[in-house]
């Protein structure tokens, strides 16, 4: 697998998981839960070490420390200590089986993950959602949605984007104006050639066509898609689009919409906040702060309270004036 450093949340030393695991203990026995300790090493160890902890407990213990967890804590804090005990391997799968189970399904997460995440892990995400549900990805997602919105997933789900091999001019102007054709030039527009282009063409391609797109039509392809598309279909155009662009600056725009106005997503910043820590928060914290008039840390810190609060902020990893 791709070696992400660009993480706020490295390899903790020197590790002790037996330690932890009865540090973990000893701050959820008995009457009160001394939840400073709790949150002070789950953030600050990484997953994989994290699951060592959670192996010691049981040896130690005989007891599960997610259900310790579950048992002890409360609210978006006992979210948040869950959230970064699930195995990295599975966060996706599971986040997206939750987003398609029961009545209604979850658009803003499916877009999210299958707009932002490389064919490599989407590949791994479609095969962890096998072994650990017994159910094709494919089938459920497509059970639960419609329309071009569906369609275009099922290109994403494919993981068939094009390698990044040099990029040839003459097709970067034949997609420009495909795309300029089927949008901003159509009385009702083509959807299904913004989803082929959009969902099929390397990444290199796409920055070559957008710029290429912004010469023919005088419009960046964003304010096309605004435009020309609605609903679902048009989240996910733009979440592809931003990811093409940029998966940090995807990140820092979809964590201070999270935190933006009055009310907080919660689920999305505590699934952002865990998912990216060891991968690119570092890059995701300065497209932030270049993009908002504030830090992340500055906004988290307005935006959210208690032990909640100081957990994100170490998981943030700093501030960035």
């Amino acid at each position: 697998l791709l070696q992400y450093t660009r993480g706020t949340v490295t390899a903790f030393a020197p590790f002790d998981a037996r330690a932890d695991a009865e540090a973990l203990r000893k701050a959820m026995k008995g009457l009160g839960t001394d939840e400073e300790t709790v949150l002070s090493i789950l953030t600050t160890r990484n997953n994989a070490q994290r699951q060592e902890i959670a192996s010691a407990f049981k040896t130690l213990f005989g007891r599960d420390l997610v259900d310790d967890l579950k048992s002890e804590l409360t609210g978006k804090f006992e979210t948040l200590m869950v959230s970064l005990m699930r195995p990295a391997y599975i966060f996706d799968a599971h986040a997206l089986k939750h987003a398609i189970k029961g009545a209604g399904t979850n658009e803003k997460v499916l877009t999210e993950i299958l707009a932002s995440r490389t064919p490599a892990e989407v590949q791994n995400i479609k095969q962890v959602y096998l072994q650990e549900y017994e159910a094709n990805l494919e089938d459920k997602i497509t059970g639960e949605t419609s329309g071009h919105f569906q369609r275009l997933l099922v290109v994403l789900l494919q993981a068939n984007r094009d390698p990044d091999v040099g990029v040839d001019e003459a097709l970067v102007e034949q997609d420009a104006q495909v795309l300029f054709r089927a949008g901003e030039l159509k009385w009702g527009t083509d959807e299904e050639k913004f989803i082929t282009i959009l969902g099929t063409r390397s990444v290199s391609h796409l920055r070559r066509v957008f710029d290429k797109y912004m010469t023919i039509s005088g419009f960046q392809i964003e304010e096309t898609i605004d435009r020309e598309t609605s609903g679902d279909l048009e989240k996910l155009l733009l979440a592809v689009v931003k990811c093409i662009r940029s998966v940090p600056a995807y990140f820092a725009e979809t964590l201070y919409y999270s935190m933006k106005g009055a009310g907080t997503d919660d689920d999305t910043l505590i699934r952002v906040m865990v998912s990216r820590s060891e991968i690119d928060l570092l890059d995701i914290r300065r497209e932030f702060r270049k993009n908002f008039a504030k830090s992340l840390y500055q906004m988290i810190q307005k935006d959210t309270s208690g032990d909640y609060r100081k957990a994100l902020l170490l998981l943030c990893g700093g501030d960035d004036d």
